[in-house]
């Protein structure tokens, strides 16, 4: 039985959420730095908001500024940097006839189910996607739901965002309810950072809703570091996969993040211990404000043939470029 959460209380996740930081200088002094050595860093706060829940600031090493989660969330002034080669919208998503649906793959259906994230990654290929003007009321789920009823050739519903945990589970609950009335729908994927920053987010209410529904349910988290898999996460993976829940994994490959043998060996290690399989690797979308994070594809290539000497084949995940307008990802080949 579903126990639907009572919208007008405020749940511990959602608290947490709240609570996170937002104004570099804060947690710049919990980490033990002074903010006076970073006004050139805090300023590229204009660029893209910060937000990072007290979870994952808690994971960083304090007074390391090279700590590789700390690197992935803060502010940078090399996110000032320009080259024709990054650009807004890498992946053409932002002159969709659809707001907040995207139809790219034949028989996948992507939503923007919510906007917003937990925490904002500054490589993050969406930085700049206009969530104001693809964010969906409940009026554009339903023709949304209408979409997907007419075209049959759809069997896998993606919901992503921003973050499609940052909804409710009432939400939730309603929209894969309603989607398990369309006889062709057999899977529902979830695209999600949430379970990482604020591992609180996988409830009861959720599990619930995840394990009672007839779908085939895949939740793909994005964990670049090891550093990343926190007791609390692997508690909830566990939880999730009780729940008959399929966990899988997606990275981007960061420089001076996870670029190195070592970083990835444990990353692949660590997920699996967790209950989550590696699924892609994905070379860094060339979106503006970013570059400082992108990795040559010779690099790439090498570091992929060694990490297929170290590891067994399923703890290899795919090693992928995304390009605008393509209809499927890129393999990327050693």
């Amino acid at each position: 039985m579903i126990h639907q959460a009572n919208v007008r209380v405020e749940s511990q996740w959602q608290k947490e959420l709240k609570q996170s930081f937002t104004k570099p200088e804060l947690l710049l002094e919990y980490l033990g730095f002074n903010p006076e050595k970073f006004s050139q860093d805090i300023s590229a706060r204009s660029l893209f908001n910060m937000r990072i829940p007290h979870h994952f600031a808690n994971l960083m090493e304090k007074n390391n500024v090279n700590d590789p989660l700390f690197k992935q969330v803060f502010p940078s002034h090399l996110e000032f940097l320009t080259s024709t080669e990054y650009v807004a919208d890498p992946l053409l998503e932002q002159n969709n006839s659809t707001p907040g649906l995207l139809h790219k793959y034949k028989s996948r259906v992507l939503i923007i189910f919510k906007g917003g994230c937990a925490v904002n990654c500054r490589y993050c290929f969406r930085r700049h996607f206009p969530y104001a003007d693809n964010s969906v009321n409940k009026q554009q789920l339903l023709d949304h739901l209408e979409y997907i009823k007419q075209h049959t050739q759809i069997n896998e519903v993606i919901l992503s965002g921003g973050d499609p945990l940052m909804a409710d589970d009432n939400a939730l609950y309603w929209f894969i309810k309603a989607l398990a009335d369309i006889a062709h729908i057999t899977r529902v994927r979830i695209h999600t950072r949430l379970p990482v920053v604020i591992p609180s987010r996988i409830t009861e209410t959720l599990l619930d809703v995840l394990s009672q529904s007839r779908f085939k349910v895949i939740m793909v988290l994005h964990i670049n570091h090891v550093n990343e898999i926190s007791p609390e996460l692997r508690t909830v993976c566990h939880k999730l996969k009780q729940a008959n829940v399929t966990l899988l994994n997606q990275a981007v490959l960061l420089k001076d993040v996870n670029d190195t043998l070592e970083a990835q060996v444990n990353l692949s290690e660590g997920l699996f211990a967790a209950d989550i399989l590696p699924y892609y690797l994905h070379l860094l979308d060339k979106v503006t404000g970013a570059m400082h994070f992108d990795i040559c594809e010779k690099e790439a290539k090498s570091l992929y043939q060694k990490m297929l000497e170290q590891l067994p084949g399923f703890l290899m995940p795919k090693l992928v470029r995304e390009i605008g307008g393509e209809k499927s990802k890129t393999p990327i080949l050693p």
